[in-house]
């Protein structure tokens, strides 16, 4: 029952002295009349009891700062910052190097540091991406070893407040990753430069806030900054890569892609300043011309690695120059594409003048022709992999002539120029060293090319023949037939013209080898050929028939085969398997670990539901 109060003031209800007036007119307005006692509302004692709880609160933001910052263990911290979004901020601007531990007793986290020190990754993507909770990082890793890498994407939500919080909380930062992120600008990269030291990665996607001045406090102040990514940068320009060049003896990768600002200026001073670390170089759509080609070729003698795509401005004579100054010794990796200047001339002279080259790719480069490959694979004696890709000037003559290099992989997509045409092979030599085929999608690859490569290339291990309309049973039977070293890998995905035939074939000659076969969109596949493999591919762990014709009696057959470490099947888009594979499905999934059986429309969900039950190891998709 609430009390009753002495409304003459005998029993005052208060922290202390006499009531003043304004107090005395508030309880009058509980109290009515003056001369009636009356009973007091609950409402009355919460009102006295806010009166008079001391609060925190009432405290300015610097005298929290100092408690906040003697808080003894992360727990302590993180606990603090969930009372509200005050306290958070305040204890987000706290810095690490600011936070006071007993010098006698070392706290846990102090260990937890030492130990596991810039081990931790936070990836912040969209609607999550928010100033509030980057601060709550910030105040929760401090104290779990340190924040090590940090990636923000497409978010307009993150703030100068938000980056600054994890640079004061996380000095052991050493990627950050921001991806359309427009909100941030230079301030934010200036206060990560002065707190987060040991910064080893930036990668910067679609900032246009983001200028010189931010990316030349990164360089000033994080020397030990070794890769480093600018795409689609608009206000990023030369002075950032000279700033880059002065200041960053240890960067060994750069990626700069569609910054119109960045020409030959910054580039030349870049590769020129770093020629003894520089090891990755990509360079895309920038307005860069043949002096900066012309200086990579000169100064890149410890570049490995070397991608350049979309550089419209450099001609023939640029590319020329690159290879003939015989600069890229260490070369060992070069990608090509949509490059105009790269001619049969200027191939040439790359092969002769990066001797260790191992790798390359060409895509989309329409002045390559036969002549061109045949001279580069000729001369490019090191050279092991060879990716052409849109280059429609190339024809069977020329791929074929690639027979006499040593290449161990060989890989041709939507090459338009390539016909199946009869021809003469008695200057062919045997490729022993081939172990890799691809070819996908060239629509004029058809049974004569086919059985070229099976006649030359005896030691095939992985083989992909991919969207080939041209080629049937009997062109793929001479490699099934000549291979020596025994198929491991074979994709025959949308061969619309293969049947069971080739399946068997190919179970019964190398069913002891085979490890991964991909039959997806070969209509014309079905029972039979999940029988030939139940019988012969006894180490077959991954297999696809994806859109094919087979029902549940194949299911059946693989599952009361040989079959010893199945770990992937797919058979979505299956129309006739459905509930009667269940007892199958069940046994085969006792070693498989992935299991598609998408758009199988006669499978019910109660079937799916036993599955998931069942076979709780396997990542089913349904």
């Amino acid at each position: 029952m609430p009390a009753l109060v002495n409304y003459r003031g005998d029993d005052d209800y208060h922290t202390g002295g006499s009531l003043c007036s304004k107090d005395s007119t508030r309880l009058l307005s509980f109290y009515g009349s003056p001369c009636k006692r009356q009973r007091i509302s609950d409402s009355y004692f919460h009102f006295l009891e806010e009166e008079k709880k001391p609060s925190i609160e009432v405290l300015p933001d610097e005298i929290l700062y100092e408690i906040f910052r003697r808080l003894s263990g992360g727990q302590a911290r993180s606990a603090a910052a969930c009372v509200s979004s005050r306290w958070l901020t305040v204890l987000s601007n706290v810095r690490t190097s600011e936070m006071v531990h007993d010098v006698h007793e070392p706290s846990d986290d102090v260990e937890m540091v030492q130990e596991n020190d810039g081990f931790l990754t936070r990836c912040l993507e969209g609607k999550k991406a928010t100033d509030r909770r980057l601060q709550s990082v910030a105040v929760g890793t401090s104290a779990r070893g340190g924040l090590g890498k940090l990636s923000v994407r497409g978010s307009n939500k993150v703030t100068k407040i938000g980056l600054t919080a994890i640079a004061h909380g996380c000095p052991s930062l050493k990627v950050l990753s921001l991806w359309n992120v427009p909100s941030i600008g230079d301030e934010s990269l200036i206060e990560i430069s002065k707190e987060c030291r040991l910064l080893e990665k930036l990668d910067l996607s679609h900032c246009n806030s983001i200028s010189n001045k931010g990316i030349s406090a990164i360089a000033q102040n994080c020397p030990n900054l070794s890769s480093l990514t600018i795409e689609s940068c608009i206000n990023v320009g030369n002075e950032s890569l000279q700033a880059v060049a002065r200041c960053c003896p240890n960067l060994q990768s750069i990626t700069i892609k569609d910054c119109p600002n960045v020409g030959d200026q910054g580039v030349a001073t870049l590769l020129s300043s770093l020629s003894s670390v520089l090891k990755k170089v990509k360079l895309q759509s920038l307005n860069i011309t043949d002096f900066s080609l012309a200086v990579i070729g000169h100064y890149g003698k410890s570049i490995t690695n070397l991608a350049l795509i979309g550089l419209q401005t450099a001609s023939q004579k640029g590319f020329w120059a690159m290879g003939s100054a015989k600069g890229l010794q260490s070369l060992t990796s070069l990608t090509v594409v949509s490059c105009y200047g790269i001619t049969d001339l200027s191939l040439e002279a790359i092969a002769k003048g990066c001797g260790l080259l191992k790798q390359m790719l060409i895509k989309k480069c329409c002045f390559v022709s036969d002549k061109g490959l045949v001279s580069f694979t000729e001369a490019a004696e090191s050279l092991e992999c060879l990716q052409l890709e849109e280059c429609n000037r190339i024809s069977q003559h020329g791929i074929l002539k690639t027979l006499k290099s040593k290449l161990k992989s060989l890989t041709i997509v939507k090459c338009m120029g390539i016909k199946d045409i009869a021809q003469e092979t008695s200057d062919l030599t045997r490729c022993e060293s081939l172990r890799s085929l691809t070819i996908r999608d060239c629509i004029g690859f058809g049974n004569t090319t086919l059985a070229i490569f099976g006649t030359f290339c005896p030691q095939l291990q992985n083989l992909e023949l991919s969207g080939l309309c041209g080629i049937t049973d009997s062109g793929l039977y001479p490699i099934l037939e000549n291979c020596q070293a025994g198929l491991v890998k074979v994709n025959l995905s949308n061969c619309l013209n293969l049947t069971d035939k080739v399946v068997v074939d190919l179970a019964k000659i190398h069913g002891e080898t085979l490890k991964v076969l991909n039959l997806e969109g070969c209509r014309r596949i079905t029972d039979e050929s999940l029988a030939s493999i139940s019988d012969y591919c006894f180490l077959l762990s991954d297999l696809d028939v994806s859109k094919c014709c087979v029902t549940d009696n194949g299911l059946r057959c693989l599952s009361e085969g040989v079959l010893i470490g199945l770990q992937i099947l797919s058979v979505s888009c299956c129309s006739k398997i459905s509930n009667k594979s269940a007892p199958f499905l069940k046994k085969l999934g006792q070693t498989l670990v992935g299991l598609n059986i998408q758009q199988c429309n006669l499978i019910s969900s109660s079937l799916v539901d036993s599955l998931v039950e069942n076979l709780w190891r396997c990542d089913i998709l349904y």
